[in-house]
């Protein structure tokens, strides 16, 4: 069987990704073999592209994200049955319409949900989700910042903290990404071309500062945030979009009893039942429209290169995804 694929041979510029056809073989025992439908694109893509994150083996395919159904199944397979709607993420090789996979690593999904809403949700919904109740256990009362507030995680994680009922600030930066980020839910936007978001978030909060501020946005953000975090806040580090964070001197948390918490999907997904099982929580809000999906743009798999680079100019509000 034959399957196209986004394929680089070294990490780079966009010229590095390169449209090819490989063949795919029959699923292990445990596996499934997974028609992709949609694949969803992520800021670890770029950070793989470019070598910012480093990987293992080259030339390799690339992807962390898809949705699809299953077309094959091992004879040891348990949890997936031919036709199974499914969704996964964290799975370098998704940009490929044909994929294998050990079926611990596949979310099963109700019938009621879109593989479009799966393929833009899966990555950035399950992130959401462990922000809010591992890396910091968000609660009603507190207030938070979420950097990119209009991007692909922060439409999703500033509608699920409302649900919680918590005070929303967001960083944008633009006029129209405010509008997206208030019809997210944030309580007030701050646009970070004009305005030091440090000194606006201690203006807003009446220099209090904020109890936790998400930041998948690095070193341009992270050190001027530790300056806005209230007693006992934590910044929690989830991405490096402007680049790697410079070194901090944990000296200027300690007079305020402030912690850092980084995040990494990878360690939430592992067990198979919790995986599901947070999975269910987030499809059911989206199924429920508590948690609206927006999708910003929809792009052919041989468009990867413009895809790549409309997202990378953080020129996006919402999610991106590609149709095979």
């Amino acid at each position: 069987m034959k399957s196209k694929v986004i394929k680089i041979y070294e990490q780079g510029a966009l010229d590095v990704l390169k449209i090819e056809e490989i063949d795919i073989q029959n699923p292990e025992a445990n596996e499934v073999l997974i028609e992709h439908e949609f694949a969803g694109l992520n800021f670890i893509d770029i950070n793989q592209r470019k070598g910012t994150y480093p990987l293992k083996n080259l030339p390799t395919v690339m992807g962390m994200e898809a949705s699809g159904t299953i077309k094959k199944i091992g004879s040891k397979v348990l949890k997936f049955k031919i036709g199974d709607k499914v969704t996964h993420c964290m799975n370098l090789g998704s940009f490929s319409n044909f994929m294998n996979l050990s079926e611990n690593k596949v979310i099963k999904l109700k019938n009621e949900i879109d593989l479009k809403l799966a393929a833009a949700s899966t990555l950035q919904g399950l992130t959401s989700q462990y922000l809010l109740h591992h890396s910091f256990k968000l609660k009603k009362e507190n207030t938070l910042l979420m950097h990119a507030a209009a991007g692909g995680v922060g439409h999703i994680l500033c509608q699920w903290a409302k649900i919680i009922g918590a005070k929303v600030i967001g960083t944008v930066g633009n006029i129209d990404k405010e509008k997206v980020a208030q019809k997210n839910g944030c309580d007030y936007t701050i646009n970070y071309l004009k305005d030091d978001f440090s000194e606006k978030v201690l203006e807003i909060t009446k220099n209090k500062g904020v109890d936790v501020i998400y930041d998948s946005v690095g070193k341009d953000t992270f050190l001027k945030g530790i300056h806005c975090l209230a007693p006992k806040g934590r910044i929690v580090s989830f991405g490096v979009s402007s680049g790697p964070i410079e070194p901090i001197d944990i000296n200027s948390l300690r007079a305020f009893s402030g912690s850092i918490a980084t995040g990494g999907l990878n360690t939430y997904i592992k067990n198979s039942e919790e995986m599901q099982n947070n999975a269910n929580i987030l499809f059911d809000k989206i199924i429920n429209e508590e948690i609206i999906i927006n999708i910003d743009k929809v792009f052919k798999i041989d468009e990867i290169q413009e895809a790549q680079s409309l997202l990378e100019s953080r020129k996006t509000t919402g999610s991106i995804i590609l149709n095979f």
